[in-house]
This record gives structure tokens, sequence and C-alpha cells, in this order.
């Protein structure tokens, strides 16, 4: 892995630890991150300094990876997924000041080995998605989900166990 940086156009990566064999396409913007060997990252995907992407995972298009969140290798992000890493977000402080990093905690969220993560998925702050667990597309996840399991809805419930099925 070796870090770069170059802001070609519509593609922006300043300070990219970035892995061999690394696939990405335009309007993106990497900044601090980790890459993975291998990985795909498609079309107007942000992902900001401190997040961590594994080898061989494929981030599809209009996802927004922020600070915080980890994502172990294999794993399969849809089209628009949306991490993030303050549940109680505020603009400012309570007497107006707007807010710095030092103004909030910080949530972190681990995302397993080979787990899949549906189209426009929702990930709070602080949850991890357990290896090989896939969550619904549209899916508001607001919990830990376990390893091999499928969960979907508003909030995100548990459908079925994938280790029951293979018995």
């Amino acid at each position: 892995m070796k870090i770069i940086s170059k802001e070609e156009g519509t593609v922006k990566i300043v300070n990219v630890l970035m892995g061999e064999g690394v696939k990405y396409f335009g309007f993106i913007n990497l900044y601090g991150c980790e890459i993975g060997d291998e990985t795909k990252i498609g079309t107007f995907v942000e992902i900001q300094k401190g997040a961590k992407i594994g080898k061989r995972c494929k981030i599809s298009s209009h996802t927004f990876i922020c600070e915080g969140v980890e994502i172990e290798d294999e794993v399969f992000i849809g089209h628009n997924v949306t991490f993030i890493n303050d549940n109680y977000p505020r603009s400012t402080n309570p007497d107006g000041s707007i807010q710095t990093e030092e103004d909030w905690i910080l949530l972190k969220t681990k995302v397993k080995k080979r787990a899949s993560i549906g189209s426009s998925a929702t990930i709070l702050g602080g949850v991890t998605i357990g290896e090989g667990a896939i969550v619904g597309a549209g899916s508001v996840v607001t919990k830990d989900v376990p390893p091999y399991t499928v969960v979907a809805g508003c909030p995100a419930k548990i459908l079925r166990n994938l280790k029951e099925d293979e018995v």
C-alpha cells in the first residue's frame, strides 16, 4: 500500500493509503482514508478521513462513508448507502457557536468480512454488522446485526439466519 494524492477533474484523492489494483470512477472524494487491495469504488462516492475499507470490497455509486467506519474484506456496499457517525448532530453549541470536532463524540461503526448492505440503507453510528450478514435495501440499522443473519426494515429487524438455511 502507498499513500497517494491527486486531483484530476472529477477525482479528488488526498492522503489516501491505497492498496494495489484499486479501481475507481469519476466524481469521487477520498481523503485521509485507507482502501485495501482490489477494491472497486463507484461514481459519486465520498470516503472521509479515518475510514478503512478492506480488500476486494465493492462500494457502489452515491455512497457516503464517514470518519469512524471500518469495513473489513470482501464487503458489498450497494448504491446510495449512508453511514452516520453522530446520532444526535447539531450545527451549534448551546451558546450559539459553530460546533467543531471537539464538540461531539465520534461513534465508530464496523462492517465485518463478507457482509452485504443493500441500496439506500442507512447505518447509524456505533453499530457492528456481523460477518456474512445481509442488510436489505432501504433498511435503517439502529443496532448490531448478528453474523450470518438477514435484516430489513425501519428499524431493521432479523428476518432469518443464513446458517440455519444450510442445515
